[in-house]
């Protein structure tokens, strides 16, 4: 009797969770069933938000006052501070090692290396930035990319150009391997020259791979590979803007006690107080908080008490993280930003409104080469698919842009009354890109998250790495968040009659 009323109860439910299963929700705007063959299979996602990829953080964006937080000491104002506001975004939580570079010289010389050698040999960091007239730093030359000791270093001598490769490069290994792990793909490490994974070329359908089992396509009945509209793949990995660096480098975050957007003090540098030093009573109390040049020939402390433990880069989990949990925003290395340099950070200098919403100064608009039937043309020889830059003739019939390229827009174009004649009157150019955070050779003033360099973007440097950043999609407090307020309201429940 016992088993028979198991075995009910176990029908009872069996069908009451089919009955919920088969229960297609329908669109609340024509009241057609969603994802149901029979309706033509539009589909509504069951999406659970962007997922964190490898070594990301999230930084919940806002407002702050983006530029110099202490005394102009060289007289530059070439950050003068202004309120912007960044929207949420995520960073590396550590600049990008030795070991993460290496693995990517690895991957594009197995697949490129036969065909094009010349990629391999774009990529490689310029390690003879070691090299000094006066000083005898020959075994970095050999050692600091290549010897295990420096796996977990940050990369040095990679130029802006390269940084952005690597980039791309990322995101492309990330997204194959969302593929992989959720059965999609299978693992193929024999892929050569443009028959490799691309995310684009993947999402136009210009690359298949080694299917394991697509998805369902609800309009056909049978199978489809991922789309764009499916929220599996990430977006690019990319170089942060200036904005988001500087915001994340700040923290303020954590001077922000309560919800009432009241911040309790500013900061010079990622963290209170207005010294390098620890200040809190306990064992730590009195040492350095950041790797950077403390004075003349003084690049890590003396024997037996070396206070930051560094003479060159240090290891990238090194020292305390800041309030959103990222190291080294202060120190050990430079970091490339995506962000062209001008000294004007600010037009309202000349009267104009600026942009504080995700300022940025650098685009340079781009579109997809089409055929006539308006699909991506065949990909390049690497794999990608094709872009080219957008004409004046093409933008000057919008109104929200009017050129192609606004490398100089309000600074250095027609219109300001400026020019940046490079090697004669500057040294600025259409290269300049700007490095942020300081690093072991500097001195602690380039520690401020405001203060701010450049250098030509196919230049590099032994003080000057990265960390990339992704932007986030949906809500900016994470995936629980649906945007607004979330107010409660009681809305009155509306019959369908269907």
């Amino acid at each position: 009797m016992k088993k028979l009323l198991k075995l009910g109860s176990l029908l009872v439910l069996t069908a009451l969770l089919f009955g919920a299963c088969s229960k297609k929700e329908r669109s609340a705007t024509t009241g057609w069933k969603y994802n149901d063959q029979k309706w033509g299979g539009f589909e509504k996602k069951d999406y659970e938000g962007q997922a964190t990829g490898p070594n990301l953080v999230l930084v919940q964006g806002g407002t702050f006052t983006m530029g110099m937080t202490d005394q102009d000491v060289i007289y530059e104002w070439n950050a003068i501070p202004r309120r912007v506001t960044v929207s949420s975004f995520y960073m590396d939580e550590t600049e990008v090692a030795n070991i993460d570079y290496r693995e990517y010289l690895y991957w594009i010389r197995r697949v490129f290396s036969e065909s094009y050698p010349e990629v391999y040999l774009n990529a490689l960091p310029d390690t003879l930035v070691w090299r000094e007239e006066l000083s005898f730093n020959e075994p970095f030359v050999e050692t600091y990319l290549r010897h295990p000791s420096y796996d977990d270093y940050p990369v040095v001598g990679v130029s802006w150009v390269q940084a952005n490769e690597f980039c791309k490069w990322r995101t492309d290994r990330v997204n194959e391997m969302i593929l992989i792990e959720r059965g999609i793909l299978n693992p193929n490490t024999e892929q050569k020259d443009e028959d490799n994974f691309n995310t684009e070329s993947y999402l136009v359908g210009q690359y298949q791979g080694d299917v394991r089992k697509n998805l369902p396509d609800r309009r056909t009945g049978g199978e489809r590979p991922v789309q764009f509209e499916d929220g599996i793949l990430l977006p690019s990995y990319r170089l942060p803007t200036e904005a988001e660096w500087e915001y994340a480098a700040l923290a303020l975050v954590g001077n922000q006690p309560t919800k009432d957007e009241r911040i309790t003090d500013r900061r010079l540098y990622p963290w209170n107080g207005n010294t390098v030093r620890f200040q809190k009573r306990n064992k730590y109390q009195g040492q350095i908080l950041a790797n950077f040049k403390r004075g003349r020939g003084d690049y890590m402390g003396m024997a037996g008490a070396l206070n930051d433990n560094a003479h060159i880069p240090a290891p990238v989990r090194s020292y305390l993280p800041n309030d959103f949990g990222l190291f080294h925003m202060a120190g050990n290395v430079n970091e490339w930003v995506m962000d062209l340099y001008r000294p004007l950070t600010s037009s309202t200098l000349r009267g104009v409104d600026d942009q504080d919403l995700n300022p940025f100064r650098g685009n340079k608009f781009q579109t997809k080469v089409l055929d006539e039937n308006g699909a991506p043309v065949e990909k390049d020889s690497l794999g990608r698919i094709r872009y080219r830059y957008v004409e004046d003739d093409e933008a000057a019939t919008r109104e929200n842009y009017k050129r192609g390229q606004v490398y100089n827009y309000l600074d250095g174009d027609k219109e300001s009354y400026v020019l940046y004649d490079y090697g004669k009157t500057t040294l600025i150019s259409d290269k300049s890109r700007v490095i942020k955070g300081g690093s072991w050779g500097d001195r602690a003033w380039w520690l401020s998250p405001g203060a701010r360099r450049f250098k030509e973007e196919d230049k590099s440097d032994r003080t000057i790495g990265f960390r990339c950043a992704m932007t986030r999609t949906g809500g900016p407090t994470g995936n629980e968040d649906t945007g607004g307020n979330n107010f409660k309201v009681k809305r009155k429940k509306v019959k369908r009659r269907y």
